[in-house]
């Protein structure tokens, strides 16, 4: 247990020894000692003193010393407070996660996280927009430590509520990719795709957004509230760029005939999505391409479709929360999920890496070059 001594020598004897039982008063000496464990109490716990002890210090010793172990005390009081919250901190072993990535991706992440650092990780999964209000709803004592997830554009709207922090990392970034302020540290590239379910789809072809309004997917189709799902709202404006040809407010009335086919589903966050359709409970999803290729690779019924009409690829982030109580604890995870190590590991699930000096999963060389699909957009 960690302790404090403070000592002052007296012209007068005196020797005061503070304990869980409260003060005692042994044989006269010329010291004055006191003692706290800064794990066993805490500063309000001294106010037995202006009863019990500075009464009996006034009467045996006389008021120069009982000002003086007044003085002595309140030292020890902002002290042991400082000390104890310091000894906390630097002694934290505990982490708090903030995630709407689906559990199978992150669980490699989490794992060797842990296994390298000694912190306990907890992960508290639920969709993006569901977070971040929880997030605000907490600025005042937060209980996460970290966010990681969401798209860059998404995590934006919040910055107000995520702590400044440039990992060192950061240097081998792909330059399009770095941010300007530092409260968003970007993780991973995530296109938006549609997830089959190969055992459901019978012959109804499904390989554009334009398939999606077939009358026979009606209530059959994933799709999560855009409010509450950053990947939905990433596929809406997919939807309207794609349906528009380049002009948003002329995607509306695909929108609006997507809409009619859900059947009046929305649902509650991204998570839903590809569980949703790999389960079984739907035919398509609309979700990320990290969410689709972990069932994907675990052999799950279902299979990755890129939209005919074209694919937009965002950015995924993540962010140290304001006052997050593990502060530097969040700050090895960020270190961490954008190491070369880390995103080594997200690129075995074949997601797109931040860093330039990490491989690019083989199926991506298929697709075209950047200038290539600058020029057909």
């Amino acid at each position: 247990t960690l302790q404090l001594f403070f000592a002052v020598r007296f012209a007068s004897p005196l020797r005061v020894f503070s304990s869980s039982r409260g003060p005692s008063f042994p044989k006269p000496d010329h010291d004055l000692i006191l003692t706290i464990k800064i794990l066993d109490w805490t500063p309000s716990k001294l106010g037995f003193y202006h009863e019990s002890v500075l009464r009996q210090i006034l009467i045996t010793y006389g008021e120069g010393v009982m000002k003086t172990f007044i003085r002595l005390v309140g030292a020890v009081c902002l002290t042991a407070s400082v000390v104890s919250s310091a000894y906390a901190q630097g002694a934290s072993k505990k982490l708090v996660v903030y995630c709407p990535h689906p559990l199978v991706f992150i669980e490699p992440l989490v794992k060797k996280f842990e296994s390298t650092t000694g912190i306990q990780t907890e992960v508290v999964a639920a969709g993006t927009g569901e977070l971040l209000k929880r997030i605000e709803a907490e600025a005042a004592n937060p209980l996460g430590d970290v966010m990681w997830g969401g798209s860059m554009g998404t995590l934006s709207s919040s910055k107000k509520f995520f702590e400044v922090y440039r990992t060192p990392e950061e240097s081998s970034f792909y330059d399009d990719v770095k941010v300007a302020d530092g409260k968003v540290t970007p993780f991973t590239q995530i296109p938006s795709v549609l997830m089959v379910n190969t055992k459901l789809i019978g012959n109804i072809k499904v390989e554009s957004y334009q398939d999606l309004l077939n009358p026979a997917l009606k209530g059959k189709i994933a799709h999560a509230d855009p409010s509450k799902s950053s990947s939905s709202f990433e596929h809406l404006v997919n939807m309207l760029y794609a349906m528009g040809k380049g002009e948003p407010e002329k995607g509306w009335p695909y929108v609006e005939a997507f809409a009619k086919n859900l059947g009046g589903k929305l649902l509650s966050g991204s998570s839903a999505v590809y569980k949703g359709v790999a389960d079984g409970e739907y035919t398509v999803g609309l979700t990320f391409e990290e969410g689709a290729a972990t069932y994907v690779k675990s052999k799950a019924p279902v299979k990755i479709v890129y939209m005919k009409e074209g694919v937009i690829s965002q950015t995924d982030g993540s962010a140290i929360i304001k006052g997050a109580k593990n502060m530097e604890n969040a700050k090895k995870f960020i270190d961490f999920i954008v190491s070369k190590e880390g995103q080594s590991i997200i690129v075995e699930d074949g997601t797109l890496p931040v860093r330039a000096d990490v491989k690019v999963p083989d199926r991506y060389k298929q697709l075209p070059s950047v200038e290539d699909a600058m020029k057909r957009a």
